[in-house]
């Protein structure tokens, strides 16, 4: 939503009407994981909505990151006594409805309106990463989580089930955690909503390296236009457009190195080896460090055209400063040829 989003301000401006709270982690020490600012909870309401011909009573939360990032989560509840079928059904049919998706972005849309004071360079960017997770507290052993984590009811391969099968966790002798691309599935009888916690705060992650690689290939593209159009002027002016240029790059490498080094901060698992695991392993599904791969790359290549220019500037202001000296060589000697002949 924003290059940044001030947490302080977003808290006076939502105490007014609601309670909010910053997101901690309950069932770990406050020194085994480090939040260099951790995201404000609000929340939204309920609404009624109906899924699958099953009435459910929606409970919203928003959750606002420091980052320029706002989450919307909303939770189903089941109802009690739901047949595995019925969930099967359900599944496919939250994966697909429409329905949700208007009503994420109104109360996205809302929730910015209403923050707008305090987003620094606010500017709506329509990127969005959706994710799934089936809670439970309860879990039936002979239920089959493939075709819930798929939202699909079609048999699969064997080497499917064995792939997305694959990221499974277990701390205790009765809990479980499958974590995929853009769903995942948590058994905790406790009710800890922690894991849940870090999946949204990797795919924050992923939204915001999604944004900034976007944001870099658009600046890329300018950068080549700019260079091409200072290539057709005159060597006083082209020099001036270098500079111009040079100054932009230098501006958008430090501000996209500090934010990636934000993004990189925000958040770290230190002594949990469980919520290590867990975060790690999702930041790896969601390919996050492909894509912050593909910004360093792209800065470097902006790098190089910064040097490129800086010495394209250095060999013009020499050619420049041969032209002045051969011009006064020049004139010396024409002033003393025609000094002579007077």
């Amino acid at each position: 939503m924003a290059e940044e989003i001030k947490l302080e301000q977003v808290e006076k401006i939502l105490s007014q009407e609601h309670q909010t709270t910053r997101m901690r982690l309950s069932r770990i020490k406050p020194k085994s994981i480090q939040f260099k600012n951790p995201p404000v909870a609000v929340e939204l309401g309920e609404c009624q909505i109906t899924i699958s011909n099953l009435a459910f009573n929606a409970l919203l939360t928003g959750k606002i990151y420091d980052l320029g990032v706002i989450a919307v989560i909303m939770r189903l509840p089941l109802p009690p006594g739901i047949e595995y079928e019925e969930l099967k059904a359900l599944s496919i049919e939250i994966y697909n409805a429409d329905t949700i998706e208007s009503l994420f972005d109104r109360h996205l849309d809302n929730t910015r309106k209403t923050l707008s004071s305090a987003l620094v360079k606010e500017a709506f960017s329509g990127f969005v990463e959706d994710y799934i997770i089936f809670y439970f507290r309860e879990w039936d052993k002979s239920w089959d989580p493939l075709p819930l984590l798929l939202t699909e009811a079609e048999p699969v391969s064997q080497e499917v089930r064995r792939e997305t099968l694959r990221n499974s966790f277990s701390y205790g002798l009765d809990d479980l955690t499958i974590i995929t691309w853009d769903t995942a599935l948590v058994y905790d009888p406790t009710g800890s909503t922690d894991i849940p916690d870090l999946l949204e705060f990797a795919n924050s992650q992923l939204l915001e390296l999604r944004y900034y690689d976007s944001l870099l290939s658009g600046e890329m593209e300018k950068m080549y236009d700019a260079i091409e159009e200072a290539e057709n002027l005159t060597s006083f002016r082209r020099l001036s457009h270098y500079r111009r240029i040079m100054s932009q790059l230098m501006e958008l490498i430090v501000d996209i190195t500090e934010i990636t080094e934000k993004i990189d901060n925000s958040l770290k698992v230190t002594e949990d080896v469980f919520y290590a695991r867990i975060y790690g392993t999702a930041l790896s599904i969601l390919r996050t460090k492909a894509w912050a791969d593909s910004i360093n790359r792209k800065i470097n290549i902006i790098n190089q055209s910064y040097t490129m220019l800086s010495d394209r500037n250095v060999n013009q202001r020499s050619e420049l400063l041969e032209l002045a000296i051969v011009f006064l060589i020049l004139l010396e000697v024409f002033l003393g040829v025609f000094g002579v002949m007077k």
